[in-house]
C-alpha cells in the first residue's frame, strides 16, 4: 500500500506493517493506523507514521537500548486488549523528543505493540521512577564520537 508522508513523500509499505492502536496515541485518538519506517538496517530510531495524517509521525525507539532495566507491567486485561497470548510477542516503544541538545524518551507513557497481531496501545505507568522526558543521549556527545 502507498503511504503518504510529508517528511518522506510517498512510500510503499506491506498491508502486514499496519499497526492499529484502537484508542490512537494519548492527543491523537482520532488516528488508529500507524506504520514503522525504519531509515536504516542497523537504526534505533525509528518512524511511527500515522497512516491516514501524512503529517502525523513520531521518532520511536526501544527503550531497553538505553535502559536495559526498564520493564511495562501489563496486566492480564491489557493482554487481552492486546490480543497477546504471551509478553514475548509484544514490543516496547517509547516517543523521542528532542529538547536542546538532548534526547529524550517519554518512558511514563511506552507503545505496546503485540507484534503477531500488530495491535498497540500507548499505556501511562503509574511510577514515577520514569519521566514523560527521560534523557536518552545527549547530541554534543555523539557529535564528538562521531567526529573522533
Amino acid at each position: 500500500m502507498e503511504v503518504q508522508t510529508t517528511r518522506f513523500g510517498t512510500v510503499e509499505i506491506a498491508e502486514d506493517r499496519v499497526i492499529t492502536f484502537p484508542k490512537g496515541l494519548l492527543g491523537f485518538g482520532q488516528q488508529t493506523r500507524f506504520c514503522l519506517l525504519q531509515p536504516t538496517d542497523d537504526a534505533c530510531f525509528f518512524w511511527l507514521q500515522c497512516i491516514d495524517e501524512p503529517s502525523l509521525a513520531f521518532v520511536v525507539t526501544d527503550p531497553n537500548q538505553f535502559f536495559p532495566e526498564y520493564t511495562v507491567p501489563v496486566r492480564q486485561e491489557q493482554m487481552d486488549e492486546l490480543r497477546l497470548k504471551s509478553l514475548e510477542d509484544s514490543q516496547v516503544f517509547v516517543i523521542v523528543n528532542k529538547v536542546g541538545g538532548t534526547l529524550t524518551g517519554n518512558l511514563q507513557g511506552p507503545l505496546v505493540v503485540n507484534v503477531v497481531d500488530r495491535v498497540g496501545e500507548q499505556f501511562v505507568l503509574a511510577e514515577k521512577k520514569w519521566t514523560t522526558r527521560h534523557e536518552l543521549l545527549t547530541l554534543e556527545k555523539v557529535k564528538k564520537a562521531v567526529s573522533a
